[in-house]
């Protein structure tokens, strides 16, 4: 099975090199997790290598989700838009059961086959749009099989309850019919806020069973990580640290190496914290490949 970059840098090794094409996975976890950063990213990752986008937004509009992206830097988006290579399908507000038997076999039918990549943000609407559990199944599983159709699916669900537990009647369904499911446990309220990722289940995949530490880098994303438990002080990047940063990832092309000496002039030391230089090294190398 063919395998695609996942679009969150440290994610696709642990995944036994990404995502399945034509697959569907369920990313799940509470607010302020980052599941529509990884969505984004997602999309972003195959719009960068000339794969087409849709981006069907079930909660907040499509403005928000847009300002949202180019406020995480990624302000191509807007060429992405222009030249209709990413596609938007707000469906707020709608009767979600109406919108995904009627509307959405319509939209199917334009682009099956055309091998985009779809995200889904978030199913929980779908699943509070009935009580009974059998329509919930049929739902869910309609609307996976249909963009399916389309390309390779990304999904997010919201955690609810205690962290970590994904046990309830809201992530069960989901999980069960997804073929790949990611969790990003989230806990904001301690001290120093933890952030660990871990992939559940991978159906005809390899996968790592092991939590990772993850957080957010400015005008990237996700960052899957392995922390030292090194403290920085805050501040810029020290200039032998650029210098080595520059030199090994000297191969780019003109116009990546100068997003990278825009990302390294955002950076400070408190946001790599924790990040040994040789595996940020990888990951902005896998970042901008």
């Amino acid at each position: 099975m063919r395998k695609i970059k996942s679009g969150v840098p440290g994610l696709d090794e642990i995944l036994d090199g990404g995502l399945n094409e034509f697959s569907t996975t369920t990313v799940i976890g509470c607010a302020g997790a980052g599941k529509t950063t990884f969505a984004l990213q997602f999309i972003k990752k195959g719009l960068e290598t000339g794969t087409e986008g849709i981006f069907i937004t079930l909660d907040e509009n499509k403005e928000q989700i847009i300002k949202e992206a180019v406020a995480m830097g990624w302000g191509e988006i807007l060429d992405f838009l222009d030249e209709e290579k990413l596609v938007f399908i707000d469906a707020t507000g709608k009767e979600f059961t109406n919108f995904i038997k009627k509307e959405l076999p319509d939209f199917v039918a334009t682009w099956r086959g055309v091998g985009a990549r779809i995200a889904i943000d978030p199913l929980t609407p779908v699943i509070w749009a009935t009580k009974d559990l059998y329509e919930q199944r049929e739902l869910l599983s309609f609307l996976m099989k249909e963009t399916r159709k389309i390309g390779t699916v990304l999904c997010t669900l919201e955690e609810h309850g205690p962290a970590g537990n994904l046990t309830g009647a809201e992530t069960v369904l989901p999980m069960y019919l997804a073929d790949c499911v990611i969790h990003l446990r989230y806990r904001p309220l301690e001290v120093k806020p933890y952030r660990t990722l871990k992939v559940i289940k991978y159906r005809s995949s390899r996968h790592s069973e092991n939590a990772h530490h993850y957080r957010f880098l400015k005008n990237i994303g996700l960052v899957v990580i392995h922390s030292t438990g090194e403290t920085f002080p805050g501040g810029k990047l020290p200039e032998p640290m650029r210098v080595e940063i520059l030199r090994e990832l000297g191969t780019l092309p003109k116009e990546k190496h100068g997003k990278l000496v825009k990302l390294l002039d955002s950076l400070t030391m408190k946001d790599i914290e924790g990040i040994e230089l040789n595996i940020l090294i990888e990951r902005l190398r896998e970042y901008f490949e």
